[in-house]
């Protein structure tokens, strides 16, 4: 039987009246690195420059271990890290906690794959404020997780997610806020309502997010990991910076000169990169400004064998889906050699050529 920790008394807060939470004494626990042990990170890193490129391979081997927390970048189906995420599920890792502020298929692949293998890939926990597909809906491993108390949720606003990881970035262990006050959202993540010591008045606060590892993918960087965003930067940035340790996956890698021409373009600094990947279409089936637009047809085919299985308990779809399309394949090149150039030609029409500066 689970012990009743800080994480499981937030599941279950909605069900206990406001004297008996009084009399429970349960101290805060840090999901990932502390603030502290952050700071630490990120004052030991090499700041001079210096050649980061690398494989995937070589990089998830190198920065993700059993137990850490798995900062995800992006935005429910825009530039998240889906080429990262395959190749997590090809070595696998366990005991994972997932910080993200609303993402989609990368948290369901993960989740997936636990069904499929818990000695594999498992998910203990997550800290988000979103995990499903916008116009689709929910995702269905998660509601399949939560339904059954299977995985730990600590639920924020987007705004609120966003903060915490803004408090990752500056090194600060909560952030106030004047979002989730005086609303159920009280009731089902772990920051705290106190008195403003400046204004008398009611303030709440949101605890730092700092994950052991970020997975970020932009349009271009240069090989040291100056990073450019163009389109919502979707607190990449922030989750960057917070991060111990970033991998960063590009569509284009671009010299170092262009990226001195115009130095206010770069939304990720080099020093807080650990390693570069240059990764064409490294989020599909999500979209990337200025590259391509999302694949609805491919997200529902994935999610048809996930909702298959929440619905009867039948695997076979997920688990065709994962055989053939990422432990069938090397790298994540092979997998979009699985996708015809017609429908890739598609996807980059559909983008409508949006504005980006590499030169």
């Amino acid at each position: 039987m689970m012990t009743e920790t800080a994480s499981s008394l937030i599941k279950n807060v909605s069900q206990l009246g406001e004297e008996e939470l009084k009399k429970r004494d349960v101290p805060f626990e840090y999901w990932g690195p502390t603030p502290k042990e952050a700071r630490k990170a990120a004052v030991g890193k090499k700041k001079g420059l210096h050649d980061k490129r690398t494989t995937l391979k070589e990089a998830v081997s190198k920065y993700v271990k059993d137990g850490m927390n798995i900062g995800l970048g992006g935005f429910v189906n825009t530039r998240t890290p889906v080429a990262a995420v395959h190749e997590i599920i090809r070595q696998g890792c366990k005991d994972i906690t997932l910080s993200m502020q609303s993402n989609s298929i990368c948290a369901e692949l993960l989740a997936a794959a636990m069904i499929l293998d818990p000695d594999h890939v498992s998910v203990k926990r997550v800290e988000m404020a979103w995990w499903g597909y916008e116009v689709i809906g929910i995702a269905p491993i998660f509601r399949y997780l939560v339904s059954r108390g299977e995985i730990l949720v600590d639920d924020y606003t987007n705004y609120g997610m966003s903060a915490r990881f803004k408090a990752g970035s500056l090194g600060l262990p909560f952030i106030p806020t004047r979002d989730h006050g005086g609303s159920d959202m009280e009731l089902v993540n772990r920051g705290k309502m106190i008195k403003c010591p400046f204004t008398n008045e009611n303030i709440y606060l949101v605890p730092a997010c700092n994950p052991d590892v970020a997975l970020i993918h932009t349009q271009v960087a240069d090989m040291h990991g100056n990073a450019r965003i163009f389109g919502a930067l979707c607190t990449c940035p922030e989750i960057a910076m917070a991060a111990n340790h970033t991998i960063l996956t590009v569509e284009q890698v671009i010299p170092n000169e262009n990226i001195r021409k115009y130095p206010n373009l770069t939304e990720i600094p080099y020093m807080i990169v650990d390693a570069v990947v240059e990764q064409p279409l490294g989020a599909y089936p999500g979209a990337v400004y200025g590259y391509n637009w999302f694949d609805m047809p491919e997200i529902l085919e994935f999610r048809k064998g996930c909702d298959e299985f929440r619905k009867t308990g039948n695997k076979d779809g997920m688990q065709a889906y994962f055989d053939k399309y990422i432990f069938g394949c090397e790298t994540f090149d092979d997998f979009l050699a699985t996708r015809p150039y017609s429908k890739i030609k598609e996807m980059k029409q559909n983008d409508g050529v949006q504005p980006i500066l590499i030169d």
